[in-house]
């Protein structure tokens, strides 16, 4: 696994997608992932300090696996496969990880707000991503 940092999000007007990068934290590949319009306000909500009056759904996920004693440990996407990336949640549990399915979009987010590390398995990373 290679630890990835989100570079920048780009909002492709033509096609109407909205696009983060991820890029490796000691390197130099880009991993481009679309995501859909919820995640990306989700995301710039979090980076631009925003705290909303009610929580959103990531701020509610998050919250939520803190309730029940655990802790998001990192997330991984682990898999491309038919132009779909997969990724998991790591979750802390009796200091084993749990590793939950969720889209690449969603664990960025939840991410972003644990201040967890974000990681991309080095088959992806060969697979989808750009120099």
């Amino acid at each position: 696994m290679r630890e990835v940092v989100l570079s920048k999000i780009k909002i492709d007007e033509n096609r109407s997608e909205q696009i983060i990068v991820l890029k490796e934290k000691e390197g130099e590949r880009m991993l481009p992932v679309v995501i859909g319009m919820a995640e990306v306000n989700a995301i710039k909500l979090k980076l631009s300090g925003i705290t909303p009056p009610r929580p959103l759904t990531h701020d509610l996920l998050l919250s939520a696996v803190q309730c029940l004693g655990s802790s998001l440990k990192y997330i991984v996407i682990d898999k491309l496969e038919n132009n779909t990336f997969y990724a998991k949640l790591a979750l802390d549990k009796d200091d084993e990880d749990v590793l939950v399915d969720a889209r690449p979009s969603d664990s960025v987010a939840v991410a972003l707000r644990a201040g967890c590390p974000i990681y991309v398995a080095e088959e992806v990373l060969d697979e989808a991503g750009l120099n």
